[in-house]
């Protein structure tokens, strides 16, 4: 069963949403910008998306992905011709709307899944208007946020702390997700052309440990959001 909305027909669509089939919503958020010289610019996009579809796999056939918005804030890396940013007003209107679209069409729970440290302030400085607007069960998530301390003790070398310093620019964690995921966008011959060292500590062995953890974590919070056990309360009005 399909788990991404850009597949579907509009008929397919409407015929599983009457049968109460569809009980939840990902809406990735991530960005496209420099990440040093060894990383590919999509990758904050490709690592929520990475998530964002295993957990609706995991979930099939209750959860679809809704992808609308590769491009993120993003100015303070724009000294780096490529990058794409979008003005904090722009990126918060799309996300908006992309949560009403998908309200509107029945979803009663909403999880924005986000990929880019930038994005995570804005997003959390206006939440309680979106969720007025919205009237569903809608959450803001980091996806590295479901990890702890514990998880960096163990799997990082560099000295990072978590989840304070996640996703970190491009370094040992970073590095290490695309190794497992998506080795294809690491330039590991330029680890060298660069004054940090902290992306060369990177594998895949501790990306792929860092993603099986974070699946399994972000799947339990969507599960619980779909059985009614995590709830984001509509903030009150105030008299």
């Amino acid at each position: 069963m399909e788990i991404l909305l850009g597949k579907l027909t509009r008929r397919e669509f409407r015929q599983r949403m009457a049968a109460g089939e569809l009980a939840a919503c990902i809406i990735p958020v991530a960005a496209i910008e420099q990440h040093l010289e060894h990383l590919a610019m999509e990758h904050d996009w490709r690592s929520v998306n990475h998530v964002a579809i295993s957990v609706a796999e995991r979930l099939r056939p209750r959860v679809l992905v809704a992808q609308g918005l590769m491009a993120g804030i993003s100015e303070h890396h724009m000294r780096h011709p490529g990058t794409l940013s979008l003005r904090p007003g722009t990126f918060l209107a799309a996300v908006n709307d992309m949560i009403d679209s998908m309200a509107r069409a029945g979803f009663k729970n909403i999880l924005v899944l986000n990929g880019h440290g930038g994005n995570t302030a804005p997003c959390r400085g206006i939440w309680d208007q979106f969720q007025r607007l919205a009237g569903v069960n809608l959450h803001f998530l980091p996806y590295w946020e479901v990890l702890t301390e514990e998880d960096g003790r163990e799997l990082l070398t560099g000295g990072h702390r978590l989840p304070k310093d996640l996703p970190g620019h491009a370094q040992e964690f970073e590095t290490s997700f695309g190794l497992a995921a998506f080795p294809d966008n690491v330039r590991t011959e330029m680890w060298t052309d660069q004054p940090d060292p902290k992306p060369a500590l990177a594998t895949a062995a501790k990306g792929r440990a860092f993603i099986d953890r974070i699946v399994e974590r972000v799947t339990a919070y969507v599960a619980d959001m779909i059985e009614g056990r995590r709830v984001n309360e509509l903030p009150p009005f105030h008299p």
